[in-house]
């Protein structure tokens, strides 16, 4: 009778530690795949528990010199499979993922919040319209410069003087870079140094009077967008970003439910859209924002933070450093392990 209520206890403690693993791989699975209903995840988390469990005992068994099992060496391989699929792949990552994203969250949401709607305060108040426009022609200019440079050198290069097949080929990037058809060659007399200086002053001359239409063209074309129009797009989507930043600072912990989570990141991605699309009237504050907000698939720090696997990519590029990514990973193996200590005690056999 104290045997039966022994693994009895044994039984609960396992069903409770396996309800907190099976809680957190739930939670993360949702946020990967918000399509799944909840229950279902519960229902493929639950038996990847159970299988899990299944696999630690075989393990356990394999070693037990007092009790009676066949084929050892099949059991401890076949239980270590399943530990490595169900376990390590599946249930200790999402476990751990659930436990960081919820001490972290509302953080990496208001600073996601407050970061994009300080460069669409830019787009509202309008204020770098001719900063947006020194800065793209400064940009062609050092461009400009940069192939005037490789021109001359292919130029006065002694081992090659003259204009040959690499200056014809940099004259096409001239091309591109003017929008031109073509850059035509400047007739040149032999290839004297004298001669060849000539040339690249002529080539110099030629080019930067080119450049002076892009130049005038950039700026008119920046200057055709309609500004009233980036305003109100912007102004839209800070007041969008303004509602959910009210409501998280009322209750932070409504970012931990994936619904609202997910609504922030709808909010996001369409101010991203609004920056992205405008760029050339933000100055961004880092290479990182940059690259960001003007990224082909725009990804915002809240969406990446749902995603069990971006995650664990960061935190093996090492981003997650001082944010506690580490003790999470331990107490996510502490709850697991207990609930298969406790598998076994509820199911052990009995000695030889």
């Amino acid at each position: 009778m104290q045997n039966n209520y022994t693994k009895i206890f044994f039984l609960i403690a396992y069903m409770a530690f396996a309800a907190v693993s099976c809680w957190a791989t739930s939670e993360s699975l949702h946020m990967l795949l918000p399509t799944w209903p909840l229950l279902f995840c519960y229902v493929v988390t639950i038996g990847f528990f159970i299988i899990a469990s299944f696999g630690t005992k075989l393990i356990v068994d394999s070693f037990n010199p007092n009790i009676y099992v066949p084929k050892r060496g099949i059991r401890l391989v076949g239980g270590l499979l399943i530990v490595l699929i169900f376990w390590i792949v599946c249930s200790l990552p999402t476990n751990t993922h659930t436990f960081f994203y919820r001490s972290v969250a509302a953080d990496v949401a208001q600073d996601d919040i407050a970061t994009t709607k300080g460069y669409l305060g830019q787009l509202v108040s309008n204020t770098n319209t001719e900063n947006a426009i020194n800065k793209e022609i400064a940009k062609f200019d050092n461009e400009i410069k940069s192939k005037l440079a490789d021109l001359e050198t292919e130029i006065m290069n002694e081992a090659n003087p003259g204009f040959g097949p690499n200056a014809k080929k940099i004259l096409d990037q001239f091309a591109a870079l003017l929008d031109v058809p073509s850059v035509d060659p400047i007739s040149y007399k032999n290839t004297s140094e004298q001669e060849r200086k000539k040339l690249v002053k002529d080539y110099r001359k030629k080019i930067f009077a080119q450049a002076e239409v892009k130049k005038q063209n950039i700026r008119a074309s920046m200057l055709a967008v309609n500004t009233k129009q980036f305003q109100k797009e912007a102004r839209i989507s800070s007041d969008n970003l303004t509602f959910v930043e009210s409501s998280l600072m009322e209750d932070m912990s409504r970012i931990n439910d994936i619904n609202f989570a997910h609504d922030v990141d709808n909010r996001l991605q369409k101010a991203y859209t609004t920056i992205k699309t405008y760029r050339q009237f933000v100055i961004f504050d880092s290479k990182e924002d940059q690259g960001r907000y003007q990224a082909q698939n725009m990804v915002t720090k809240v969406k990446r933070l749902m995603s069990v696997f971006d995650v664990w990519k960061d935190f093996f590029k090492g981003m997650y450093k001082g944010h506690g990514f580490i003790f999470w990973i331990i107490i996510s193996v502490l709850v697991d392990v207990a609930a298969f200590i406790f598998f076994d005690l509820a199911f052990r056999k009995s000695e030889l």
